[in-house]
């Protein structure tokens, strides 16, 4: 059977977009090729297991900057397709959602093989053939038509979108094609640091910090989340994005100042000698304050040269001043990354000024179409990055379908 449109990819993008071309010009025979035994792996593991579908901004100039590569090419797409299109087309699908406190969006099951299961019936229900390990080994242009060579057979179409990913392979390809490829580094990533303050209490969570790259204009704030080999959560996922290309110029190796009490220092040293005033015959390594966990309240109050025993009354200048600066400007030097859970999110891959975002089609080959991370987009965690596979699959399958 001849192939209207081949699909490389058999994710998120790959997926959406193949059932939403399938729905607009249901005349045109569509196949997915998919490197592994099964697709959608992303789908599965996202959100802790939970898929993490999309997030709840509804505002695109608001949506966008949560993309360090892609906020100003999204704000266009997301006119058209974004957030509350995203959840009704689930729920249109049956999918019940729900949006988190944090705005995040997820299933109410809190399963993501409930979104697995709705692309899978979707692909049968329009008859869209699916081949599982089946990795391209080379893509050409002959006569008008793509030739997809894979490890299996070889395949020709007339349209092509390629939803793969961070894949190295396939930039290899595009590179081949005469893309342009802005070379990849991770973008959502953990921060390993070794430091006695944090070293021995792993699960502790501060709620809002405030947090600065040393010698640099980066910032983040949010929750943080101490970890056995440093720390994580939002706040530093955030910096890790924005900072993807400057710490990998840096090896990883830098230092943050975070601020856990998000106050001045002038404003916190008179907070705390109200404190000292008020509580003065208490032990100071008993009494958090500012609502910092007490393990390490304790781990801070020791660093300060406090000990054990020092009620508040007894607290010297030094002291004191120390104890302000840890609170408001703690330094710790980062020493490496780790992967965030089993997400990967790169920085990098085809150019966007390569890209028609009108349409998500090559401005160097008619009918070769991109969605997802194969472009250089990328974005923080919380559902960011499934919203530009959904936007990006979107708008390219009304192009390959030929709906305006």
């Amino acid at each position: 059977m001849k192939n209207d449109v081949i699909i490389i990819g058999g994710g998120a993008a790959g997926f959406f977009s193949a059932i939403n071309i399938a729905i607009f010009n249901p005349k045109l025979n569509i196949l997915i090729l998919e490197r592994g035994k099964e697709g959608l792996q992303k789908v599965k593991i996202s959100g802790g297991g939970r898929c993490n579908v999309t997030h709840g901004q509804f505002i695109p100039s608001e949506l966008t900057i949560n993309y360090p590569r892609g906020e100003k090419e999204l704000l266009g797409p997301f006119h058209q397709f974004m957030t509350g299109d995203t959840m009704k087309w689930f729920e249109d699908r049956g999918i019940k959602l729900k949006i988190e406190q944090d705005g995040r969006v997820f299933p109410v099951s809190n399963n993501s093989q409930t979104i697995i299961d709705c692309f899978l019936s979707e692909v049968k229900r329009l008859n869209i053939k699916v081949l599982y390990n089946h990795t391209v080994k080379s893509i050409s242009l002959k006569d008008n038509e793509w030739l997809i060579n894979t490890d299996k057979q070889d395949f020709n179409s007339f349209k092509l979108l390629v939803a793969t990913g961070s894949n190295p392979k396939i930039w290899n390809l595009m590179d081949q094609l005469n893309h342009t490829i802005v070379k990849p580094v991770p973008s959502l990533f953990s921060f390993d640091i070794k430091d006695n303050r944090i070293k021995s209490i792993p699960g502790v969570v501060v709620e809002d910090v405030d947090i600065k790259v040393v010698n640099s204009k980066l910032f983040s704030d949010g929750p943080l989340l101490i970890t056995h080999k440093g720390m994580s959560a939002p706040s530093i996922l955030k910096l890790s994005a924005f900072g993807a290309l400057e710490f990998e110029s840096l090896n990883y190796q830098f230092e943050i100042s975070i601020n856990f009490v998000k106050l001045s220092y002038l404003d916190c040293i008179s907070e705390l000698k109200i404190v000292k005033n008020n509580i003065s015959k208490k032990m100071v390594v008993n009494t958090p304050y500012f609502g910092i966990p007490k393990r390490l309240w304790k781990e801070l109050v020791v660093f300060s040269q406090i000990d054990n025993t020092t009620t508040w009354a007894e607290l010297n200048k030094n002291q004191l001043n120390t104890l302000t600066t840890q609170l408001t400007s703690s330094i710790f030097k980062v020493t490496g990354k780790s992967t965030f859970k089993e997400e990967f999110v790169t920085a990098g891959g085809i150019d966007l000024k390569e890209i028609n975002f009108k349409t998500f089609e090559s401005k160097i080959h008619n009918n070769l179409f991109f969605a997802g991370e194969v472009l250089n987009i990328d974005a923080i965690t919380g559902g960011y990055n499934f919203q530009n596979a959904w936007t990006g699959a979107y708008i390219a399958s009304k192009a390959i379908s030929g709906v305006s």
